[in-house]
Order: structure tokens, then C-alpha cells, then sequence
């Protein structure tokens, strides 16, 4: 029995390797093409300037760290059922991050 599993070990290690997900570093262009299709709109209209930019970079932000920004994201996405995969939240959070927040890792 243990010469079974000591034989098959390396093709089911293998094998768990190639169905673990892949953690892709996040894609800024497609958090840049959400956040101005789904985001830019709405924020555009909170700021009453017309400039959806503005409610990253206001001085009363509640965004003060990566982990906010993460959860703002997340609250938007579920509230307005913008349907993003995490994926895609991740791309908008580095996006933001990236652009107008530059929070450290």
C-alpha cells in the first residue's frame, strides 16, 4: 500500500498544482476601463462638479488604506450590481491605488 502511494505522489502532487488558481497580477488597463464604464458616471454625479475623478482625491475621503479601498470596491460592486468578478475588483482596487491613492502594500 505504501509503495501505491509513494509511486503515484508526484502525479497527484501534479495534479493539484494545475487546478490550484493562478494569481495574476492585476491588469491596470481593465481596472482603468471598469472604473470609466461603471464608475466614473455615478461618482461624476455624487461630486455635483460633473468630474468623477474628484471622489478619489476629496479631502474627506474615507479611503485610507488599501484594505478601505478594497471594501469600498466590494460595497459598490455588491450594491449597484455593477457584477464584477473578484478579479475585476482586484484590477479596479489597483487601478485606484495606482492612479490616485498610492497606498503601499
Amino acid at each position: 500500500m505504501k509503495m501505491i502511494f509513494i509511486r503515484f505522489l508526484p502525479a497527484m502532487i501534479l495534479s493539484a498544482l494545475l487546478c490550484a488558481p493562478a494569481f495574476a497580477a492585476p491588469d491596470l488597463a481593465n481596472g482603468k476601463s471598469i472604473d470609466q464604464q461603471k464608475c466614473y458616471a455615478c461618482h461624476a454625479k455624487k461630486t455635483g462638479f460633473g468630474n468623477g475623478d474628484m471622489i478619489y482625491t476629496r479631502s474627506d475621503s474615507r479611503v485610507k488604506s488599501v484594505a478601505n479601498l478594497k471594501k469600498m470596491v466590494a460595497l459598490c460592486n455588491t450594491e449597484l450590481r455593477l457584477d464584477l468578478f473578484p478579479e475585476d475588483e482586484a484590477d479596479v482596487v489597483a487601478y485606484l491605488n495606482q492612479q490616485f491613492y498610492k497606498f503601499k502594500p
